[in-house]
């Protein structure tokens, strides 16, 4: 191999004079003087420093990087990298010299011992918008170089590279309201286990699990203490054996006329009944939103009355007298109807028996209560057997 081509690498990187290659070792250049060994570490801060092999020696040779650091028969010849054929159209450039930049002989292209020349030129602010017709100040054309003095800064026009996309795949995707459903849902799920594990509470630290546990109990022993003093019960109630239909009243002995047809059989009166009810098993006062009664023949079960009393509140804890208006009405085919006989020989007159007593009427009461406070109604029935017509008719009724 020639002598010429083989490495020459500077004392910068391996803090020896002589080449690394072995090449170089093999075939040492013809007539090469001998050179002294000399520390090159300090070497590279310039060209005419001295080396410390000497520190009183000026005159000792630097090991920086200038000629005497390659081999005399390398090539020492500058670089041009201009093309072969020149452009005629461009400005002469100066050769460049490899060693320019480290032996400040030049223009420095690297950074080492100060900011290089970028050629970068500050962009002027545009000049505010004008009322005499020029809106904006024209711009010169951008060139790169020194601005002559006098002239107007020169932009340089700088290339920005094309913008990605604003927002990733992914990115878009967690703005979905699919995903934030997903995620809010990820979330109600940790906290819950997290609850369950007794690791946070419901309201902050409040109601964890043991917490809400004791408090529910407590809730429901409150709660159901409140029910058994507050939830009415439903009363009892008796008829009075010794008059169970009594004669009506004012105001309603008026509304309802007192009529027996033998044709068409038909009869229309009105009634009341006491009742006496036992509400001994409640707390507060009862309040009825009404009470319905049905009188049924006990005999042939047909329907002969009807009556309402109407919202009404009884005192707790006594046996207060309801009366209930019975409205008794009842239509047949012809007077040998069962139901019609029994209602009509138990209301004729008392003297038209010889011993002055007339039969008992028979029927059965189912009484319909709506109670405040309990849904749906509570019914309760009775049978009375010798019960007397609440009214008599005169000696000539038919």
């Amino acid at each position: 191999m020639d002598y010429d081509r083989k490495s020459a690498v500077s004392s910068f990187y391996g803090g020896r004079r002589t080449s690394v290659d072995a090449l170089n070792n093999d075939f040492p250049p013809p007539g090469a003087p001998g050179r002294t060994r000399a520390d090159s570490t300090s070497s590279f801060f310039g060209a005419d420093r001295a080396s410390r092999v000497n520190a009183f020696d000026a005159a000792s040779p630097s090991a920086g990087y200038n000629r005497n650091s390659y081999f005399d028969t390398g090539r020492t010849e500058p670089v041009n990298f201009k093309p072969a054929v020149p452009d005629e159209e461009a400005p002469a450039e100066p050769a460049w010299d490899v060693y320019a930049d480290f032996n400040n002989a030049g223009p420095r292209y690297s950074t080492a011992f100060g900011i290089a020349d970028t050629g970068y030129r500050q962009v002027p602010s545009p000049t505010p918008y004008s009322r005499d017709g020029s809106a904006y100040a024209k711009l010169s054309t951008p060139t790169v170089g020194v601005d002559e003095p006098g002239t107007p800064s020169n932009v340089e026009m700088v290339t920005v590279p094309a913008l990605g996309p604003e927002w990733k795949a992914d990115e878009l995707r967690g703005m979905s309201k699919k995903a934030k459903r997903e995620e809010k849902m990820e979330e109600v799920a940790t906290k819950w286990k997290q609850w369950k594990r007794g690791q946070r509470g419901l309201c902050g630290r409040w109601f964890t699990k043991r917490f809400t546990a004791w408090f529910l109990f407590g809730l429901c022993a409150a709660i159901a203490l409140v029910l058994a003093f507050t939830i009415p019960r439903v009363p009892g109630f008796n008829l009075n054996s010794t008059e169970p239909l009594s004669p009506a009243t004012a105001p309603f002995n008026k509304t309802i006329p007192t009529e027996f047809s033998r044709a068409p059989a038909n009869f229309s009166f009105p009634g009341e009944m006491q009742l006496q009810a036992d509400t001994g098993g409640n707390f507060l006062p009862l309040t009825f939103n009404n009470i319905h009664g049905t009188v049924f023949d006990l005999q042939t079960s047909r329907q002969v009355a009807q009556g309402d009393t109407g919202k009404m509140t009884v005192p707790a804890k006594s046996f207060p007298i309801i009366t209930l208006p019975l409205n008794f009405s009842y239509v047949a085919t012809n007077d040998s109807d069962q139901t019609w006989s029994n209602w009509y020989n138990g209301c004729r007159n008392r003297q038209v028996y010889t011993d002055g007593k007339r039969p008992a009427v028979k029927f059965r009461l189912i009484l319909d209560m709506h109670i405040a406070g309990l849904i749906g109604k509570r019914s309760t029935s009775t049978d009375v057997d010798d019960a007397a017509c609440p009214i008599e008719l005169p000696l000539n009724s038919v």
